[in-house]
């Protein structure tokens, strides 16, 4: 069973002004994998609370699964990817890419935006957009890497190879 925390940013959603429709798709989408939500909250766009917030998921709560949704972009705002990098210790560049890559074949928006994933301790923490529609397409296609990334960051020795 993998142990989940979402954690969205939205200055608006933090007090309440604003329903959380991102994490919402994130719960409903995560369900095709053995998941257990253990942690789901809403914060405002502010690094140092986003920062504590992933280390907290991490050390504390020593979730397998970190998904965050909201503050990618290039508003002003907008600094989930600088929270993350603060706290992770590997860097995941290839979901990313593999994020940016197919969303861009939808819309030219996709190059602007700033995810990141990777690994703190043994969590893998996975940065989406903040749209409904962006969660979606961005989380489906690195949702079937994800089992086999949190049985490696736990120690498995399986080959990660196809015959």
């Amino acid at each position: 069973m993998i142990t989940v925390g979402i954690l969205t940013m939205s200055d608006k959603g933090s007090r309440g002004e604003r329903e959380d429709l991102s994490g919402k798709e994130i719960e409903r989408m995560i369900k095709s994998l053995p998941t257990e939500i253990k942690a789901y909250e809403i914060i405002p766009d502010e690094t140092e609370i986003i920062s504590k917030k992933l280390i907290e998921f991490a050390d504390k709560k020593k979730l397998d699964l970190i998904i965050t949704t909201g503050g990618t972009g290039v508003s002003p705002r907008d600094v989930t990817p600088e929270a993350t990098k603060a706290v992770i210790e590997r860097e995941l560049p290839g979901m990313a890419e593999a994020m940016r890559f197919e969303s861009l074949k939808k819309t030219p928006n996709a190059m602007i935006s700033r995810a990141v994933c990777g690994i703190r301790k043994q969590s893998l923490i996975i940065n989406l957009p903040g749209s409904p529609k962006a969660v979606r397409e961005n989380l489906q296609v690195v949702l079937p890497a994800i089992n086999h990334t949190i049985e490696k960051i736990k120690g498995s020795t399986a080959e990660c190879g196809t015959s």
